[in-house]
């Protein structure tokens, strides 16, 4: 019998309870496992589950490094699930897909990177998580969540997608990531890790209920990941509290942070943008009576509170707009994107039974059925990529290098004149996309949850590159004086 909560228990918690003798790690996956089992078909957060003989293996050896007095570090014995975007040795008895079929079976001696930093720590994978297949390049307008290989996740807050929904609607689980952040929400696991290219970690972890963070482009060794592009991407942490988003961070990004002042609004100043501005599109999000005025409410809130707690708070600041980032009058995001990294990708494994894109794309038209199932009958950003004509490397690294400047130019200009640290906004804001195209880190909160359907909604921020500990502070001083409790699923 597990002596925590599986939907409220916190990473950091459940080491003080292993430190305490008062559980075991093969107590702990043990009850992830029947929480898994039990509710996993409600919400279809998994690609993939470690066989229960593996992991309550690699349990008992983390229980008796403990034992010996060996602890490797604050999430010594402590359960992680990744999105099915890292690869993971086959010896732990999980494939890597990317949520394609065209990848099952594909065999790996070795963890990606990252995968490899958490084992050492004495981290435990239980399962890899459902997502976007190829994180999005694979459909134009395919629901998030959904890929051939897991079908589609669902929030375990809302359940059942609306007909009709729109790409991130209130129905709509959000992001790339998403089966990473319902895993945590639901009780399956207390860490989760994701990647995002464009707000593929910050919506699904705010629709959540979530801390989460994507940090600095380029700090981390993508070796072995699937990542859209070179110049968006980074993969990055999901918990239930800010002080396991900093535990992960560290140890992804192999840095230490003082704890002194953490917790505190000491030193921290952020600008808000306005919500009535900064907001989803009504094509992208559908709203429903009320919900955008709750939402707005509820930031309009968050941030009196926030001030009123310490932190210098500048309301409402402005930003240039999604549309000004352009390199020489000439849309640079979606040419960088086409240039996808699924080369590099399959190069990481020892067996693939598919060797590059071409490959990819006549399995999906040999095996319609199940690869190209109504509604998601296309795969024409893949044929996109496929036949991409822009292959002038230099015309793409100037895009790129250009992008970048001007997206930091925009972001710092903005930091500057308001002499702030940071900016925040909606989670359901076009925020991230400043955050890709600069290399910026971003990171989310919860907020609120909307009355008509229970659906979690977030607050977003913004900080320059290198300054993920600023982001770090400001969730732990959030959580600590602002926030309420998590809102809980009713599974």
């Amino acid at each position: 019998m597990s002596h925590f909560n599986v939907l409220t228990t916190s990473a950091t918690e459940l080491q003080q309870l292993l430190a305490s003798n008062k559980t075991t790690s093969v107590q702990i996956i043990t009850a992830y496992l029947s929480q898994i089992e039990a509710h996993n078909s409600k919400v279809n957060a998994f690609i993939s589950i470690a066989p229960h003989d593996i992991l309550l293996r690699i349990a008992t050896s983390l229980d008796n490094e403990r034992a010996q007095g060996r602890v490797r570090g604050p999430l010594h014995g402590i359960p992680i699930v990744l999105k099915d975007a890292f690869i993971t040795a086959s010896e732990l008895g999980m494939g890597t897909t990317a949520g394609s079929r065209a990848l099952i079976g594909a065999k790996a001696s070795k963890n990606s990177a990252i995968a490899q930093r958490l084992v050492d720590a004495g981290l435990i994978i239980l399962g890899k998580t459902n997502m976007t297949e190829f994180a999005g390049m694979k459909m134009t307008m395919m629901m998030p969540g959904w890929s051939a290989a897991g079908g589609q996740t669902l929030s375990p807050y809302v359940g059942r997608i609306e007909e009709g929904e729109t790409l991130l609607g209130h129905s709509a689980p959000g992001g790339s990531s998403t089966g990473s952040a319902v895993a945590v929400a639901a009780g399956f696991s207390p860490l989760a890790m994701g990647t995002e290219t464009i707000g593929s970690i910050i919506t699904p972890a705010s629709r959540a209920a979530l801390y989460a963070l994507k940090p600095t482009t380029g700090l981390q060794d993508a070796t072995g990941l699937y990542t859209l592009t070179d110049s968006f991407d980074s993969p990055g942490p999901m918990a239930k509290s800010a002080a396991d988003v900093m535990a992960l961070t560290e140890i992804v990004l192999g840095q230490s942070y003082p704890r002194q002042g953490f917790g505190t609004w000491e030193g921290l100043s952020a600008g808000f943008l306005d919500p009535a501005v900064w907001k989803a599109d009504e094509g992208i999000c559908r709203q429903h009576e009320g919900t955008a005025k709750q939402m707005r409410d509820d930031y309009e809130s968050a941030i009196a509170k926030i001030r009123d707690r310490g932190c210098s708070v500048r309301h409402p600041i402005e930003l240039a707009a999604v549309s000004d980032l352009v390199v020489d009058g000439e849309a640079a995001i979606m040419p960088i994107a086409c240039n996808i990294c699924i080369p590099s990708f399959l190069g990481a494994f020892d067996e693939c039974p598919v060797g590059n894109l071409k490959d990819i794309v006549k399995f999906n038209e040999e095996n319609k059925s199940e690869c190209l199932p109504p509604p998601y009958t296309e795969q024409n950003d893949l044929l996109k990529a496929l036949y991409n004509n822009d292959d002038n490397e230099e015309h793409i690294s100037t895009l790129r290098a250009g992008l970048k400047a001007v997206a930091r130019n925009m972001v710092d200009t903005a930091l500057e004149r308001e002499n702030v640290d940071m900016i925040a906004a909606p989670s359901d804001s076009p925020l991230c996309i400043h955050a890709a195209a600069a290399g910026y880190p971003i990171a989310t909160v919860p907020l609120g949850q909307l009355r008509y359907n229970k659906r979690p909604f977030g607050l977003c921020l913004m900080a320059r590159a290198g300054d993920d500990e600023k982001l770090l502070r400001f969730m732990a001083a959030y959580e600590a004086s602002v926030s309420g409790p998590r809102p809980v699923p009713d599974l």
